[in-house]
């Protein structure tokens, strides 16, 4: 099988786990809801910036990086 094709079929796999991972831990760790993410809400705008919920996700994927390439 083609190296690219491999990788978009396991990319795509991941892509389905985490989205049910995401739907079914909402319920227990609500992401994107996060005491510090920013709500701003006036007559007729809603501005909504995530910030820690992004530093969660980021320190998430730095550590599974660091631990992939450890045991590689």
């Amino acid at each position: 099988m083609n190296p690219i094709a491999k990788l978009l079929i396991i990319g795509g796999a991941i892509l389905i786990v985490i989205g049910l991972l995401w739907q079914i831990g909402g319920r227990f760790f609500p992401l994107g809801r996060l005491p510090g993410d920013i709500v701003v809400e006036k007559e007729n705008v809603r501005f909504y910036f995530p910030v820690v919920t992004c530093i969660v996700i980021s320190i998430v994927l730095s550590l599974a990086t660091y631990l992939f390439r450890l045991f590689k």
